[in-house]
């Protein structure tokens, strides 16, 4: 049996709990999706009843922040620079792992020291696997990698 949450009697002070049958919730769920899906296509529709088609080759064009395009616009980019925003990403989002340990650390004491001590050198040795393989260099026309130290 499914509870749920509905107004209820005050019992001595405490707010009562009233089991609600499957038949309700399934309806209030119904209800809850068809008023979103209702949302969701109404927004579609005005969209597409209200919004310009003029067509020009300007607008079929790709838009690179003001400039030209020159040649083609699909082009390959090394992986190297996929490998560099992951690591970025990777320690950006590791880091917000500090700020809740610092407002806690006087509660925390000695042990909550020595968990960041320890998550600190994991992500420093997180950071230097790939500095060793050369991935944090960004100018690569000095800095040959060889194959031994691709990724």
């Amino acid at each position: 049996m499914v509870l749920a949450v509905v107004p209820a009697r005050e019992k001595e002070g405490v707010m009562a709990m009233e089991h609600a049958s499957n038949l309700e919730t399934t309806i209030g769920f119904i209800l809850f999706a068809a008023i979103a899906a209702g949302f969701v296509l109404s927004t579609y529709m005005i969209v597409a009843v209200l919004a310009p088609r003029s067509k020009s080759k300007a607008k079929l064009e790709p838009y690179e922040c003001g400039e030209q395009i020159h040649g083609k616009p699909w082009v390959r980019i090394h992986v190297r620079y996929y490998i560099f925003a992951m690591l970025f990403l990777i320690f950006d989002v590791e880091t917000v792992f500090l700020f809740p340990w610092a407002y806690y650390y006087k509660q925390l004491g000695l042990f909550g020291f020595i968990e960041m001590f320890i998550f600190l050198a994991i992500l420093f040795l997180g950071l230097v696997f790939p500095w060793g393989k050369g991935v944090l260099t960004w100018d690569y026309s000095t800095k040959k990698l060889s194959k031994d130290k691709t990724l």
